[in-house]
């Protein structure tokens, strides 16, 4: 088989706007921070995704995204840069690094997020939820944010996770439900749908949290609709932001949206119902966390002082 050339490889590609550049910060903060996580053994998805604010957060707001239960995913999303395959074996010690990890960079806010394991029965929630209890535990002002898949959806694994009192539950339905089945591996629609909504069912005043991407294909009218499916399900908070492609491999970018476009679909949101929402071209998932707890939870965290 000949190999494309870099030129072939770039061809249909989009140029990016001027909106989306980034300026490359790897100042002292960010390299002390890069240190400790390999010292620790930790992966965060902020470098395993190549997320476009770890500069900012990693240098300013002295946040990361621990991604827990390995570096390998079982699937193979193809808008994902996490390296997909067959997981190694749990790491039960995981769980106090994380936490250790945590007091260090003296956090208000953590999220926990992980690779997919299909391979475990519970899909990974156990170490999840002791993941957790160990940051309550070792940091009891910290409030904490979880990111799972979907666990194959099972009753008994989310109200193992729940049973560890996140802060706030987040879960991303990443697209619309056209497009889900050419994006998503191994996940669909309606079960993440059906999850989020389990978890308000267990843990009624957890705040839920999901997000999209857009510029795959995806219509107006489907975004919207994404919204209201959200809130049927009875999902508090959105994200939304642009899909970057991350690789020739992944999935190639249909339309980068510009900041008016975000901000007119930020108003559609907190107009349809829900409590908070970010969007904007750099947005992802745990973007701007800390500011989306639930107000028992702030009290706690800053004593009483909000």
């Amino acid at each position: 088989m000949v190999k494309k050339t870099m030129a072939q490889r770039r061809e249909g590609m989009l140029r990016k706007p001027e909106w989306l550049k980034i300026d490359f910060n790897t100042n002292e903060d960010y390299m002390d921070l890069k240190k400790m996580m390999r010292e620790m053994n930790l992966h965060t998805v902020c470098e395993e995704a190549k997320c476009p604010n770890i500069y900012e957060c990693w240098s300013v707001r002295k946040t990361a995204t621990f991604m827990i239960l390995g570096s390998i995913c079982t699937r193979g999303c193809r808008f994902c840069a996490v390296t997909s395959g067959k997981p190694t074996e749990l790491d039960w010690a995981e769980p106090e690094r994380v936490a250790d990890s945590v007091a260090k960079m003296g956090l208000r806010h953590a999220v926990v997020t992980a690779v997919a394991r299909d391979d475990l029965e519970d899909g990974g929630s156990a170490v999840f939820a002791e993941t957790v209890r160990a940051i309550h535990r070792r940091m009891p002002n910290t409030t904490v944010e979880v990111l799972p898949s979907d666990m194959k959806g099972t009753y008994e694994s989310i109200k193992t996770l729940m049973d560890a009192k996140p802060d706030i539950f987040n879960h991303n339905i990443e697209t619309v439900r056209r497009l889900t089945p050419s994006v998503r591996h191994r996940a669909t629609y309606d079960r993440s749908l059906e999850l989020l909504d389990r978890v308000k069912t267990i843990s009624p005043d957890t705040p839920t949290k999901s997000s999209i991407m857009l510029g795959l294909g995806e219509t107006k009218e489907e975004i919207l609709q994404a919204m209201d499916d959200l809130l049927a399900h009875r999902v508090d908070i959105m994200t939304i932001g642009q899909y970057l492609q991350p690789s020739f491999k992944h999935l190639k970018v249909q339309k980068y949206y510009h900041p008016d476009e975000f901000a007119e679909l930020k108003e559609i949101a907190l107009q349809k119902g829900f409590r908070h929402c970010e969007s904007g071209p750099m947005v992802r998932s745990s973007y701007h966390a800390d500011e989306q707890v639930n107000p028992e939870a702030r009290q706690r965290q800053f004593g009483g002082c909000l």
